[in-house]
């Protein structure tokens, strides 16, 4: 990342610019910051990004309250362009059930204020002062999520609804941001939970939502796509721990009459069989599987069941990077940050960051878009 200092004067006024400024053709992102008591202008070149982080955070406010210090630590340490956060649990400004005010979180009661605030002094310590974050929140402390990226690296436009032409409205709960950037775009997505019943508020929704979601991908083909976040599904058994304790998983004993939509949510047939055809039909490449071919015990899977009970070392890869085919020979790399059992760099969630890292972009590869 490429920094130029440009000193201010106590009057306020620029000094000469340094010879190490870049063309005033190029777009930059300006910020100030005091270097040896001196109030500095720092110019950095607007680019495209190329490190990314998914998180669930099962509670982002939780995170800012319990967790934010080793968070940061990770954050400092990856230095990404892209931090795409879901489950962020806060409620969105507006009226219940109406439109939702973009980027606003609830703050119209007392315990509303103090917890907006508390997440804004978090997002507003040093570390993050060069990132802008964009909210997509449901009406209650449900789902939800947010794209923080960084300043040099702002999208062209960012919607809050599968439908790209309803760049107003957002989704039910919060679920989706699709942010687009000069060559590609990055959906985030919380995939809503299949359940265990069939019945209007999980399996139907999960089947519509699939749908569009293939719609989605089919109609936006005009440009590559970064799609991340919790997808709420593990497409094949080398995603599981246990495949055959998913698999036969119950709820209360109840048994669904059709035997593919049997087992865990997340990893019966239909859902894997759906989300195969996502894939193939939108040419979408699975990043972390393209580079890690085999089963990893320790650190393969991106959610932990709780480390107390039956679900005790069970887990399940079901957050993702899938990147258009054009971009996979751009893949250098992609890791789960959490391993073992005790969900260790986990930061308090049951979901663990996962991470991905694409090169430069060739000029082969302008070539070709």
């Amino acid at each position: 990342m490429k920094r130029f200092f440009q000193p201010v004067e106590k009057d306020g006024s620029l000094k000469k610019k340094s010879t190490l400024t870049t063309s005033s053709s190029l777009s930059k992102s300006e910020e100030k910051e005091e270097q040896n008591g001196e109030s500095v202008v720092i110019t950095e070149e607007k680019r495209e990004p190329l490190k990314f982080i998914s998180w669930n955070a099962n509670s982002f406010l939780l995170r800012v309250k319990n967790n934010w210090p080793e968070f940061t630590e990770f954050i400092a340490v990856f230095d990404p362009d892209v931090i795409a956060i879901q489950e962020v649990r806060m409620p969105a400004a507006g009226s219940k059930g109406g439109a939702k005010i973009q980027g606003e979180v609830k703050d119209d009661t007392n315990s509303s204020r103090e917890e907006k605030q508390t997440l804004m002094r978090a997002l507003s310590s040093p570390l993050f002062r060069n990132y802008q974050v964009w909210w997509s929140l449901a009406d209650s402390k449900y789902a939800g999520t947010a794209l923080i990226v960084k300043k040099c690296c702002q999208p062209k436009k960012v919607t809050f609804s599968l439908d790209q032409t309803a760049s107003k409205k957002h989704e039910p709960d919060g679920r989706v941001i699709l942010a687009e950037f000069e060559s590609f775009r990055v959906l985030n997505t919380y995939v809503p939970n299949n359940g265990w019943k069939d019945e209007e508020n999980s399996f139907q929704r999960r089947r519509k939502w699939d749908k569009r979601v293939l719609e989605f991908v089919l109609r936006s083909s005009d440009k590559p796509l970064i799609w991340c976040g919790d997808l709420n599904v593990s497409h094949e058994e080398l995603d599981v721990s246990h495949p055959d304790f998913f698999s036969s998983a119950k709820l209360n004993g109840y048994v669904p009459p059709n035997k593919e939509d049997c087992g865990q949510p997340g990893f019966t047939l239909n859902e894997r069989n759906r989300f195969s055809t996502i894939l193939s039909e939108g040419k979408l490449v699975d990043a972390y599987r393209s580079l890690h071919e085999e089963k990893d015990m320790d650190s393969g899977f991106s959610w932990s069941g709780n480390p107390i009970g039956r679900y005790r070392g069970k887990r399940m890869r079901i957050d993702y990077f899938l990147v258009s085919e054009p971009l996979k020979d751009r893949i250098v790399s992609c890791e789960m940050q959490g391993h073992g059992i005790e969900l260790e760099g986990f930061f308090g969630s049951d979901h663990c960051p996962v991470t991905l890292e694409l090169s430069q972009k060739t000029s082969i590869d302008s070539a070709e878009s």
